[in-house]
């Protein structure tokens, strides 16, 4: 995939996670920052990062429980540890963070 082709894909997805953000009634804030950088924070001021990045054409997570490495496989972004989809893994730490359930799927 070239570079424009992992930009458009990830900018997608981020943007899905706002707006799943933005849809849900959890305790939390949130911030998409140039250069694709969205940073959620929650009531006990933890956060969790989610970011592009472009050498290794990934999407990355840092949350409280650890850093998470998420490739395109073609059809969604897959964590390249353990295979999990990005949107249900990041549905969990979210929901560990918040200490409610966070919907991002």
């Amino acid at each position: 995939m070239d570079d424009k082709e992992f930009n458009a894909l990830a900018d997608a997805m981020l943007a899905r996670i706002e707006a799943a953000l933005e849809a849900s009634d959890a305790d939390l804030d949130f911030e998409l920052a140039a250069g694709g950088v969205l940073e959620i924070e929650f009531a006990d001021r933890s956060k969790i990062i989610v970011n592009r990045h472009g050498v290794a054409q990934e999407i990355w997570v840092a949350a409280r429980s650890g850093g998470f490495h998420f490739r395109w496989d073609g059809k969604r972004w897959c964590d390249t540890r353990d295979g999990r989809e990005l949107l249900e893994k990041l549905t969990e730490l979210a929901t560990q963070q918040a200490g409610e359930p966070v919907d991002l799927g």
